[in-house]
């Protein structure tokens, strides 16, 4: 098969290491093809406009911009796309909230190359692609008594500023990161702890690590 007939691709993951490993993986298979690849979040968005490409390898931890609102951004102007979110978290913390962003699929860091060059096949077709892990999520889901369901309330702004919250970031390191006031990562922060049912910074740094919602 031509490079002009096989599924265009575009990754986007800030370490080098991973991006060539995709790249390996998918050099020996002739019906895909990676046509670029960046490693921010803003590179990822400027690049996306200038190349013809069917589906995104996206990271969700890049260092400038939370991945999923790297998702609805290029969704929003490129809604034909197929993006499959790539994170070293298990499903269980950020698969539901990419595939009701627009993701086409979930894979996690320690997934088989086969699994990938599945995940990129379905996307180039329009479909979701669900593994295993994926959809027992997506059936516990179903049920939102299961343990660690309050971060699931949250908004994807109130999810990114509660794991930045028990990271050790302070608000005004939040909102210069976030490009927004300080008043308003405070009444993030305000919400969050109403919705969590939580009093301060240590319980809702106590719940992200026992919910391992941060590294």
């Amino acid at each position: 098969m031509t490079q002009s007939a096989a599924i265009k691709v575009f990754i986007v993951d800030d370490h080098a290491v991973v991006r060539e490993g995709i790249k390996s993986i998918i050099a020996a298979t002739p019906d895909i093809a990676v046509v670029g690849e960046a490693e921010t979040g803003l590179e990822a968005i400027r690049l996306s406009r200038q190349l013809d490409y069917q589906v995104m390898l996206l990271d969700i931890g890049l260092p400038d911009k939370n991945g999923i609102e790297v998702l609805k951004q290029i969704k929003a102007e490129k809604p034909e796309v197929g993006i499959i979110m790539f994170s070293m978290h298990k499903e269980d913390q950020y698969a539901i909230r990419s595939l009701k962003a627009g993701a086409s699929g979930y894979l996690n860091k320690q997934c088989q190359a086969g699994q990938i060059l599945d995940a990129i096949r379905q996307a180039a077709k329009g479909l979701k692609y669900i593994s295993q892990q994926l959809a027992q999520e997506l059936a516990n889901n179903l049920n939102q008594e299961h343990e660690g369901a309050l971060h699931k309330t949250l908004s994807d702004r109130e999810f990114q500023t509660m794991t930045m919250i028990a990271s050790g970031k302070s608000v005004s390191d939040i909102a210069k990161e976030l490009s927004l006031s300080v008043k308003t990562i405070s009444e993030y922060r305000a919400r969050i702890l109403l919705k969590m049912k939580l009093r301060h910074n240590a319980e809702l740094t106590h719940y992200a690590i026992k919910n391992q919602l941060v590294d």
